[in-house]
């Protein structure tokens, strides 16, 4: 892992100061992070898409596997406008868009996750395995349907989150320009 953490916070994002945040991340516009969320890239370079939401005490790692060692070129890449509930420990290998991780559910290392899906609240998914898209993720046996509707947008939430935790917490600032491609810190 690099000896510093490099965190880039595109405008509009909120982050909490009292998130822990450790390695090289990158959250994009509109990111929404909770204070005790936990982001770890010790692997590798986390990069979140647009309008994501990580939650209070969620956990989301990019992991090292044995013998390994950081590498740039070794991205975890978070879709869009995905939900990370509370408690949620996420170390999945990619990430698509528009996904609902919801409490305490584990996704291990082996797990792709494609677009659309739900992993129900507790769900423990330790085998490698391709989610495919509109996955429902559900019950003691963690029973795979696929949804009946798209999962719909977050939008009023993130607006509500954006207004509401600068009232109460203390934030990161945004220290990155798209327009520029690179930082402003």
């Amino acid at each position: 892992m690099p000896t510093e953490n490099n965190i880039k916070i595109f405008p509009k994002s909120v982050v909490c100061e009292e998130s822990t945040l450790r390695g090289d991340i990158t959250f994009s516009a509109g990111c929404v992070v909770h204070p005790s969320a936990t982001v770890i890239a010790e692997a590798g370079p986390i990069i979140f898409g647009e309008n994501c939401i990580v939650e209070e005490y969620a956990t989301i790692a990019h992991r090292l596997s044995d013998g390994a060692s950081w590498d740039a070129n070794n991205i975890l890449s978070i879709g869009s406008h995905n939900v990370f509930e509370v408690g949620c420990t996420v170390e999945a290998a990619r990430i698509g868009d528009k996904n609902v991780f919801e409490s305490k559910c584990f996704v291990g290392k082996g797990v792709t996750v494609s677009s659309g899906c739900v992993i129900g609240a507790g769900i423990r998914m330790h085998t490698a395995q391709v989610l495919p898209e509109n996955t429902i993720v559900y019950g003691q046996q963690a029973l795979q349907r696929e949804a009946i509707e798209k999962q719909g947008s977050q939008t009023l939430q993130i607006d509500f989150l954006r207004k509401v935790l600068p009232n109460y917490h203390h934030l990161r600032k945004p220290n990155y320009d798209p327009k520029k491609a690179r930082s402003v810190v």
